[in-house]
């Protein structure tokens, strides 16, 4: 992302120059910020402008687009023109294809006999090579099959869903402002170009003792698929955290249905409310909009509605959108966005309290029946009551995330596995407990060693009784190699040293390591479930299986990944939108940003991030036709 940022230097000085700016009467005026840097947040202030419609600022907006991706669509173009592999498409599982008679033809589980598919189409050249399957079409999936050599596994997609999903810009989804089919792309073109093949069913168990993978397809039929390799990338579920009510009221936003949902019922409420005949207190309650979490998704889907309020169905709904209609955002913790710097968070909370968009933090939602969240304030005001109700016509639950019943399998029947919430790998992204088999995304997370016993054997190995400022140097150094997630953390450990020399001797004995060491401790936590973090580990995977297949022997394969090295995460930033065309930017280490030259910048770094030509030319198209003409309110 931040290699994007010089390309953008000359697109925003145009485009600030071109883009007409004009205040709407009636309209909140969004905030923005003093400058358009986007390395430090500065206080809000009013501008009361936000862009025309018209020709110039698509034109703005398409040659913006187009500085940006140039660079990466000349590479996949050059992919997708390549001649395409001599393999005919997956076909049906077919149960016995079983080339030298390697696999049984069945297998009997829990008194059902299943069927063992071994091959997927016709084309017989790889059948004899090592099997990685892969479970799962997102993020981590598809970085696996862009950067796998084409001929060094035999490799199988498994999942229910026969497309790749650009999930970022689900919100935008909801209201019109990019369309549905500009955010997905067909996982059967993705595996083609990668001589991979696919199989449309969900992963229901693993049987461990035979190495096969065990499936169901759409129909509900089981049958198990053998692997060499085993790549889990499924994802996770919506995590209720046990609140009644919120499966049977709620909505959620993790796939392409929810944001065809959203779209429909939010019409839907208007179309209600306009009625003659629908009462005043209905009215409200149709037109009150509540999201239960404070995260990205949910800022995100806040900023959408308020963009398509007060843009578009303001014209057409006057008298709905000028006084009957709410939006709220309910969030436990102290801010909003509260995994971004707290300036950041601070900037968001301005430009909503702006919008009109209600901000309640310190509050936990206790249930949800039909039309009617209830939540509890957790720090109320004495004498004041801390419970109350909110009536809404659409209620969003972006809250976390869960474990799914494949998952909650694999990590009952495997000792080794502690976590609760995902599938525990190590630095090296294998399955705790499992031999051959690896995680990747939302699904898994990375053990967090114990630094005090790392730090304790390290300084033990040097046998001395404390550590200068080189000793201690090249302890962490040690650390950071094994386990690089522990790398930001114990650089602040460096910077503390003189804080923890009580004596001042220039030197750390073991009990002031102790106490340096507990400052770490309580910080350590695991990477973000972000689709940053799952592509990085897939791409991580994909090389690593590439030099595994020259491996001659088994043996020779777990000495060669011994010696590879860990995978380290490299935080590229994280993006939200804020609404009225402006979006804030955290990239760690205080860097910050945030305004209109970041929201340029936030739409120039998701369109590079397309996996095809296909979806980066129908997501500019939507843009620039939702900026010319408004979105769509039609309800189909």
């Amino acid at each position: 992302m931040l290699k994007i940022q010089p390309r953008l230097a000359s697109c925003l000085a145009l485009s600030r120059r071109v883009l007409v700016r004009r205040a709407v009467p009636g309209i909140p005026r969004p905030a923005r910020l003093s400058s358009a840097s986007t390395t430090a947040i500065q206080s809000p202030t009013q501008s009361g402008l936000r862009p025309g419609r018209g020709t110039i600022a698509g034109v703005a907006v398409l040659g913006m687009a187009g500085a940006l991706w140039f660079g990466e669509t000349a590479y996949i173009a050059a992919e997708e023109a390549k001649e395409d592999p001599i393999f005919n498409a997956a076909a049906n599982a077919t149960p016995g294809s079983n080339k030298n008679g390697k696999y049984p033809t069945s297998v009997m589980r829990n008194g059902v006999e299943l069927p063992v598919a071994t091959s997927f189409g016709s084309d017989p050249a790889d059948l004899d090579k090592p099997r990685l399957v892969v479970l799962g079409s997102g993020w981590g999936a598809t970085s696996i099959l862009k950067d796998l050599e084409q001929n060094a596994y035999y490799t199988v997609v498994v999942s229910p869903t026969n497309y790749f999903l650009f999930t970022p810009l689900l919100p935008e989804a909801t209201t019109g402002t990019t369309e549905c089919r500009s955010l997905i792309e067909s996982i059967r073109k993705i595996c083609r170009r990668s001589r991979a093949h696919y199989c449309e069913a969900a992963a229901y168990d693993l049987h461990l003792d035979i190495k096969m993978v065990e499936v169901v397809s759409a129909t509900g039929q089981h049958f198990l698929i053998p692997y060499d390799k085993l790549v889990i990338g499924i994802g996770a579920m919506n995590n209720t955290f046990g609140v009644p009510g919120v499966a049977e009221n709620a909505r959620f936003l993790k796939d392409i249905d929810d944001a065809r949902y959203l779209r429909h019922k939010l019409m839907s409420n208007f179309e209600q409310a306009a009625l003659p005949t629908t009462s005043e207190q209905e009215r409200k309650r149709l037109l009150s909009f509540v999201i239960a979490g404070g995260g990205p998704t949910g800022v995100e889907y806040a900023a959408e509605l308020y963009d398509f309020l007060h843009d578009d169905l303001r014209k057409y709904f006057p008298d709905l959108a000028d006084s009957g209609v709410s939006v709220t955002v309910i969030q436990s913790a102290d801010h909003i966005l509260n995994t971004f710097a707290e300036c950041i968070s601070s900037y968001a909370e301005e430009r909503f309290r702006k919008q009109h968009i209600n901000v309640i933090t310190n509050a936990r939602v206790i249930k949800l029946e039909p039309g009617v969240l209830t939540y509890k304030n957790k720090k109320p005001t004495p004498g004041q009551p801390d419970t109350f109700d909110l009536p809404f016509g659409i209620c969003l639950w972006s809250t976390g995330v869960g474990m799914r019943p494949f998952t909650k399998r694999l990590t009952d029947k495997v000792e080794e596995q502690k976590n609760k919430r995902a599938i525990e790998i190590d630095s090296r992204l294998r399955v705790k407990g499992l031999e051959g088999v690896y995680a990747l995304g939302d699904c898994s997370t990375i053990e967090n060693p114990n630094m005090m016993e790392l730090v304790k054997q390290s300084f033990e190995a040097t046998g001395k009784d404390s550590l200068d400022w080189d000793g201690f140097q090249a302890v962490v150094s040690s650390i950071v190699d094994k386990y690089p997630q522990t790398a930001c953390h114990l650089v602040r450990l460096q910077n503390l040293f003189d804080d923890y020399d009580l004596d001042k001797n220039h030197a750390l004995d073991m009990s002031e390591i102790g106490r340096l060491v507990d400052e770490t401790n309580k910080k350590l936590t695991s990477l973000p479930a972000t689709a940053q973090v799952a592509s990085q580990e897939g791409e991580y995977l994909a090389q690593k299986f590439n030099k595994l297949a020259y491996a001659s022997s088994a043996e020779s394969a777990k000495l060669a990944e011994a010696q590879m090295k860990p995978f380290s995460y490299r935080h590229l930033g994280n993006f939200s939108y804020v609404g009225g065309e402006h979006a804030v930017i955290d990239l760690g280490g205080g860097k910050t940003g945030g305004g209109f030259a970041t929201f340029l910048l936030w739409r120039g770094a998701y369109i590079a991030k397309q996996v095809s030509l296909r979806t980066r030319v129908l997501i500019a198209i939507d843009w620039t036709k939702s900026t010319i003409f408004g979105r769509d309110i039609t309800n189909f």
